[in-house]
Parts: C-alpha cells; sequence; structure tokens
C-alpha cells in the first residue's frame, strides 16, 4: 500500500512539475517574480522565458524604425486639408453673418452664407493641401538625393515650397514665398530641436 501510494504521489508529482529541478538565484536574477512562484507548479514555465529584453514587433528587412517623409506625406497632406477645410467653412460663415447681417432669417441668406462656408472651406482646403503636397515631394526628393534625414531636408523643402507657390508672381513673389518657406520652416525646426539645444547650452556652461 505505501509503495502504491508512493507511487502515486510520484506521478502527481512528475504531473504538475513539483519534481522538477529547482533554480538558483543566479538563474532567477532580472526575473520578475512578483505574484508568481519562481516554478509554476501547473505549467512547469521557467519564468526566465518571460522577460522581453528586445522590440515586441518585427519590421521588414532594412526598414526603419521611424516613418519616412514618404509615409508621413500622406498623414501631412491629408490632415493639412482637413485643417484648410475647417478653417475656411469657420472664416465663410463669419464672412457670410457679416455679409448678411441687414437681412432677415429667411432661406436666401441661409443659402447665401451656405454658400459661402463651402466656397471658403474648398478655397482653403485647397490651398493647404496644395502647399502640403509641394512640401511633401520636396522634402522626399531631397531626402532621396542627400540620402539623409535631418532638418536640413526640412528647412530646404520648405523654402522651395514656398518659391514655386509663390512664382506666378514674378522674381520677388519668388523671393517673398522663399523668404516665408524659409521662416516657417526654420521655426518649426528651432522648435524641434529646443529640448537638444537646451541640453547642450547647460553641458557648455558647466
Amino acid at each position: 500500500m505505501e509503495g502504491g501510494g508512493n507511487t502515486k504521489g510520484t506521478g502527481l508529482s512528475g504531473l504538475f512539475g513539483a519534481g522538477g529541478a529547482g533554480y538558483s538565484h543566479a538563474d532567477l536574477a532580472g526575473v520578475p517574480l512578483t505574484g508568481m512562484s519562481p516554478l509554476s507548479p501547473y505549467l512547469n514555465l521557467d519564468p526566465k522565458y518571460l522577460v522581453q529584453d528586445t522590440d515586441e514587433f518585427i519590421l521588414p528587412t532594412g526598414a526603419n524604425k521611424t516613418r519616412g517623409r514618404f509615409e508621413l506625406a500622406f498623414f501631412t497632406i491629408g490632415g493639412c486639408c482637413m485643417t484648410g477645410a475647417a478653417f475656411g467653412a469657420l472664416n465663410g460663415l463669419r464672412l457670410g453673418l457679416k455679409e448678411t447681417q441687414n437681412m432677415a432669417w429667411s432661406k436666401p441668406r441661409n443659402v447665401q452664407i451656405l454658400n459661402m462656408v463651402t466656397r471658403q472651406g474648398a478655397l482653403w482646403a485647397n490651398t493647404l493641401g496644395s502647399l502640403a503636397l509641394l512640401y511633401s515631394a520636396f522634402g522626399v526628393i531631397i531626402e532621396k538625393t542627400r540620402g539623409a534625414e535631418d532638418d536640413l531636408n526640412t528647412i530646404a523643402a520648405g523654402t522651395l515650397t514656398g518659391m514655386l507657390y509663390k512664382s506666378t508672381g514674378g522674381l520677388r513673389g519668388i523671393a517673398r514665398g522663399g523668404i516665408a518657406g524659409l521662416t516657417l520652416t526654420g521655426i518649426y525646426a528651432l522648435y524641434n530641436n529646443w529640448e537638444h539645444m537646451k541640453g547642450s547650452i547647460a553641458r557648455q556652461s558647466l
């Protein structure tokens, strides 16, 4: 009877992993064991294999972890179109209410306000969408040409976008558009690297 009982106990312990090899403190170093035993008596699972020391996503061969300008171009163009449409709609509502303030609330006034809203929304969406398209195209071309991605690409793309967008205004218009694009992208690059510049100045002052 005792032999049978021992055999049964041994079988159960082997089934649930209680008789498995133990792990020393060195083996379990760095393994989070909060709320669990070093070795699960039910799954016989070594918790060392639960530690994630690498990225949890798989990238295609040669792909970067950050999105390039080509991937961000679609988001930029779509975002600018929606922003322009929203701003234009609000501006059209303001202009429509201003132009029809002497009219009584009636169907003709509502139609006139609605026409102003749709006209201004389409105008601003087209304007900002065109600027975003030119900026993204220049950015992708410059990135592929230089083989690098930095703030110089941003400033160059913004300057060329302003110059081309205002090219119908002659040399003066090209100069104004280039200066406007250079200023806006320069401010964006400065804002984007502000923390890095503060850190560099702080290290130099020490």
